[in-house]
């Protein structure tokens, strides 16, 4: 089946497209919220009658019915199986699906780690009852409580799955073989006008990892929490890079077609677009440099607001059911959320390719995380950068 693709289409983000996050400084840590105080709103305790219908917004590829490809279809059985009838809104990026979140129209949504905390700090995401949600437990351990999904514990909506941002080069053009993001950093100037970086505010999180390793007199334990000068750090190395940028990307065939001509040779990619790359013959390979790399996990959350709590609580645990998930997975190209979708994908190598269960490569792995004034380090001495002031940066790097 080909990919999707689709979180390309995402159109970039508002974080979030890429949109997405990180947890206190790796994958591998438990929510910490940093003094993270949101509106004490209750989980649902049980669930009643079917409303019959349930609203949502998805990025593309997540609600498929059969009407882009009648082979994709997860959304009919669901239909007929629960009596709820799906209305989906497939969304641009982050940011739309924030402010469509606030309208109170939607009862659920697949928010990226960039809109997660904010979605939770405005009240219009309620904690979830996992105990409501069967197929939860099979949900890998390494994408369960964490900074982009829960606070102080308290999970706020259910993992669909997981991505890293991965280094790309043309094989033939770079030499030898990148290990490092130095590669689009401090050393960008070797491949002048043919460096490329993903094209959102949450790419300064990129370059604070970077720093993170490279730089530790900064402190950075966490590059979704910046202090003003860490900030400016990061900010200063990006707009350093500009002058070697080709051109940013946030279009998935874009930059399949710059890796193909040979405009772009080295830059930021998602594994599923190597792939395709690949496919199109171009002399590409990946890695996940020794600073590790940033990456996004979806979250399926219920709005505060929700008119089909009881259809948005079937949904979140038919779409990461077993079977479902892995067919989501493998259309969209990403890792399933569910551990037992690995046995069942039509592609018997797409765990492996994807690394599902490869915790120890995850804990490499930064996940978007909305930047919030309460620094998410847990550091009480400090004031991070909230995310506003990454979007107003970024436009100022991008010059």
């Amino acid at each position: 089946m080909p990919y999707a693709l689709p979180h390309a289409l995402k159109a970039v983000a508002a974080a979030g497209v890429l949109l997405l996050a990180t947890a206190c400084g790796s994958s591998g840590t438990s929510s910490s919220s940093g003094g993270f105080d949101p509106p004490d709103l209750k989980p649902r305790q049980q669930l009643g009658k079917s409303e019959g219908k349930v609203n949502l917004i998805a990025w593309a590829g997540y609600v498929e019915d059969g009407s882009n490809d009648p082979k994709v279809d997860w959304v009919s059985d669901f239909e007929k199986q629960t009596g709820c009838q799906v209305s989906s809104k497939t969304a641009a990026s982050s940011d739309e699906m924030v402010s469509l979140m606030k309208t109170g129209q939607y009862d659920a949504v697949s928010a990226s780690g960039d809109a997660s905390l904010r979605l939770i700090a405005s009240g219009d995401a309620e904690p979830v009852n996992t105990k409501l949600v069967p197929h939860y437990k099979d949900v890998f351990d390494g994408l369960k409580k964490k900074d982009w999904n829960s606070v102080g514990g308290v999970p706020y909506g259910i993992p669909h799955g997981r991505g890293a941002n991965l280094l790309m080069y043309n094989t033939k053009k770079v030499s030898p073989a990148p290990d490092s993001w130095s590669a689009v950093f401090d050393k960008a100037s070797a491949h002048k006008g043919k460096v490329t970086a993903y094209d959102s505010p949450i790419y300064i999180a990129d370059a604070a990892l970077y720093l993170m390793k490279s730089k530790p007199s900064l402190g950075i334990k966490n590059p979704y929490a910046l202090d003003q000068k860490q900030f400016d750090a990061a900010v200063d190395l990006l707009k350093d890079q500009n002058g070697n940028i080709g051109e940013y990307w946030s279009d998935y065939l874009k930059e399949i077609s710059a890796f193909k001509s040979g405009n772009s040779v080295v830059g930021t990619s998602w594994q599923v677009i190597v792939n395709a790359t690949q496919a199109e013959k171009a002399p590409v390979k990946a890695v996940l440099p020794k600073e590790g790399a940033t990456g996004w996990s979806d979250t399926w959350m219920v709005s505060a607001k929700a008119k089909h709590p009881n259809c948005a609580y079937k949904w979140m645990d038919w779409i990461i059911s077993p079977k479902v998930n892995a067919q989501v997975a493998e259309y969209f190209g990403e890792a399933p959320a569910n551990a037992k979708s690995c046995a069942l994908t039509a592609a018997k190598d797409h765990c492996d390719t994807f690394h599902a269960a490869d915790e120890g490569y995850w804990k490499k792995v930064h996940f978007w995380t909305t930047p919030v004034a309460q620094c998410l380090d847990g550091r009480k001495d400090a004031t991070c950068v909230p995310y506003a002031k990454w979007v107003q940066a970024w436009t100022e790097i991008k010059g």
